[in-house]
């Protein structure tokens, strides 16, 4: 059995809490507090801390490589994951805020062997290190700066610095019997600067010959712990380099002309980093002379995205912004079954570039379908016009006076001489439409006659334009979204974009996420067309853009492929299975955020969901039995019929159209009668028996 010093986060936490998009998602609960740590280390209080794919540091914005705290969660250590995300959290930025050798200096004679002449123009630190010691003098500077930076800086936070001490301590034992002797001797030097291990400690586990060495070395390490400026910190890697040489650890540089010395020198830069990195947090930024080039200039490249505000966001690659998405979705969780993400996000706005096409459209479809598009509401208007008026049950407003003024005044009740307004009895209602958006529903059909068409999208839409223009006339609060599982479109995505991120996203993760790539590409996806808070006016070119899509998907193909810059991400529409319960449970959630009296859901489906059965009738019957009245309408599939106890299923689109506008018509009728209008129910044609499940 491992010892407790030896477990690992990946023995402790399931695979879906190691998953890239839950580790970027822990770190965000901590981003805020990491970027007030930023600022107050940088004394920079426009300092923004951002997520991307390369590490990247520049004077207002530090940029983290989120692999790098997935990589810590692979570390053996008694630590928790939470522990992990802020101590790597913390770590990280450190060193992206502090770290700058840019300052160009002439070198101190004092670093120079007695044959080196000394260059008389200024040079920045790294090269004035390289030149006075060579590649091995660089790696050891960059491992004492790492750890003298985590000194200062992490004082104060003794949690993190405990945690960090956990982590690093834990891997020495394995590191120390794998790493040379060089090795050894530059990661006790790095863990003596830290304060993670004391010499009597490092002294048993190194070979005899370093556990001289760093006898020697004692006072330059003291000395490093203390420095606050980086140059005195570059002078003194020098000299514990010069203690390495004295007992035989390192190459001798002064022999520079010798055959196959720069290739030793390689050698001994490659001992000092693999010892070190063997132990510490890797980071770009320090890792080697290289990396700390690349990592300046990535904040160049990277910056794309990042000029928005924010405490925490992307950094322009496409992969990390999807990453980046996913990590912040809501997580669901159905009554039965695990809980997954759902990507949340509003529709692409460029479908209403198509909104003339689908006005025109939606005009012809109303007539061939028979479907109303004025006064949808019939005798409900009245009727709920009448439940508006109703606003009072009795008694007298505000300011009028009691006709038993004189007896209150004879009683001493001055406070009863006015009545008090009545509780409203007007009944407040929210209605939502979810539809499914998956390729299939773009798929032709049978038509009346034995023709085939596109039908099953386009005929919901209608139906949807036809519950808005309902709800608009009954004044009553609506919703539509649609859904479908497949890779995440953005608000404002066209094609071009939308196939270009797709693609980049895409091939990133299967590189970076093997067997994860699949689950992330093609998030369950929940766009809301208008959401509660959207004026209907504002949304009608959106969901006309959507039905000219529906209704002719080869047109729009062709012209998003000839006009890729300005037309919608008609491709969007994947062929992948929904997970209808994780939307349908967030649609209710969204309802019931209403506090609306009377709840609907209207649900649109041509296939099974891709999550199970009982979930999705689970999922239902807890709506259900939390006030709000879901249907179920299936086009040519009976799966609503077992999920949904009201539910239908159609095979015309003129039925479909009809069922979700009579379904939610039904549904107010009988809301109507529960408000105490009875009269009004009776007179109607409706009953209350006439329950509309019975149409399937």
């Amino acid at each position: 059995m491992r010892a407790r010093n030896e477990s690992l986060l990946t023995d402790i936490l399931p695979a879906e809490e190691r998953a890239i998009d839950a580790v970027i998602a822990r770190y965000q609960r901590v981003a805020p507090a990491v970027t007030r740590f930023a600022r107050s280390v940088s004394g920079n209080e426009n300092l923004r801390v951002r997520l991307g794919s390369r590490s990247s540091s520049r004077q207002d914005e530090v940029v983290l490589d989120p692999g790098l705290f997935q990589a810590a969660y692979l570390r053996r250590a008694p630590v928790t994951p939470s522990e992990v995300a802020l101590a790597s959290a913390l770590h990280e930025v450190i060193h992206l805020a502090v770290t700058d050798f840019e300052e160009p200096r002439v070198i101190p004679a004092e670093w120079l062997a007695d044959d080196q002449e000394q260059p008389l123009e200024p040079v920045p630190l790294l090269k004035a290190i390289n030149y006075a010691g060579g590649p091995a003098a660089d790696a050891l500077f960059l491992s004492l700066e790492d750890a003298r930076q985590e000194t200062v800086h992490l004082d104060t936070y003794k949690g993190a610095r405990s945690v960090l001490g956990d982590m690093y301590r834990a891997a020495v034992p394995d590191a120390m019997s794998s790493i040379r002797p060089l090795g050894q001797y530059a990661l006790a030097c790095f863990l003596m600067v830290g304060d993670y291990l004391d010499r009597e400690y490092l002294e048993k586990v190194v070979e005899p010959h370093v556990a001289m060495a760093l006898d020697d070395a004692t006072t330059f390490i003291a000395d490093v712990r203390h420095s606050r400026d980086p140059w005195d910190v570059g002078f003194l890697a020098l000299q514990l380099l010069a203690v390495a040489r004295l007992h035989g650890l390192v190459t001798d540089a002064s022999e520079s002309a010798a055959v196959g010395d720069a290739e030793q020198q390689e050698s001994d830069k490659d001992a000092i980093s693999d010892g070190v990195d063997s132990v510490r947090l890797a980071s770009p930024i320090l890792a080697d002379a290289n990396s700390y080039e690349d990592t300046k200039e990535a904040s160049q490249s990277a910056a794309g995205e990042s000029d928005k505000a924010g405490d925490s966001d992307l950094a322009g690659d496409p992969t990390t912004d999807h990453l980046i998405r996913v990590s912040e979705a809501p997580t669901v969780y159905p009554p039965v079954g695990t809980g997954g993400k759902l990507v949340v996000t509003p529709f692409p706005n460029g479908f209403s570039g198509f909104a003339a096409n689908g006005r025109e459209s939606l005009e012809e479809a109303a007539r061939n379908w028979d479907v109303a598009q004025r006064r949808v509401s019939g005798e409900l208007w009245p009727l709920f016009i009448a439940n508006q008026r109703r606003g009072l049950r009795s008694g007298y407003d505000a300011g009028d006076l009691s006709p038993y003024a004189a007896l209150l005044l004879g009683g001493g009740l001055y406070q009863r001489m006015f009545e008090r307004r009545a509780l409203s009895s007007r009944r407040s209602y929210a209605v939502s439409l979810l539809i499914d958006g998956s390729a299939s529903m773009l798929q032709p059909r049978e038509l009346p006659g034995g023709s085939r068409a596109p039908w099953g999208m386009a005929a919901a839409t209608l139906g949807a334009w036809s519950l808005a223009r309902l709800a608009d006339e009954l004044q009553v609060e609506f919703e539509v979204g649609l859904f479908n599982r497949a890779f995440a479109a953005g608000p404002d995505d066209t094609e071009t974009s939308y196939q270009k991120r797709m693609h980049a996203a895409t091939a990133g993760l299967k590189r970076t996420q093997q067997g994860s790539a699949d689950r992330l590409t093609r998030t369950v996806n929940h766009y809301l067309l208008k959401s509660f808070a959207d004026r209907w006016r504002a949304s009608e070119d959106l969901l006309a853009g959507l039905f000219w899509t529906a209704a002719e998907p080869r047109k729009a193909a062709a012209e998003a492929g000839l006009r890729g810059d300005t037309s919608p991400p008609v491709s969007m529409f994947d062929k992948a299975a929904n997970v209808d319960e994780y939307n349908v449970s967030h649609a209710v959630e969204r309802l019931n955020a209403r506090r609306a009296e009377v709840r609907i859901l209207v649900v649109l489906a041509d296939g099974m969901t891709r999550g199970s059965i009982e979930s999705l009738s689970a999922t239902v019957e807890d709506a259900e039995r939390g006030g709000t009245n879901v249907l179920g309408i299936g086009i040519g599939d009976g799966t609503v019929q077992t999920a949904y106890s009201q539910h239908e299923v159609v095979e015309r689109p003129d039925a479909l159209t009809k069922a979700m506008v009579e379904g939610v018509r039904t549904a107010l009728r009988g809301s109507l009668s529960l408000s105490g209008g009875e009269e009004w129910w009776h007179r109607s044609k409706w009953t209350a028996s006439n329950q509309w499940s019975n149409h399937g």
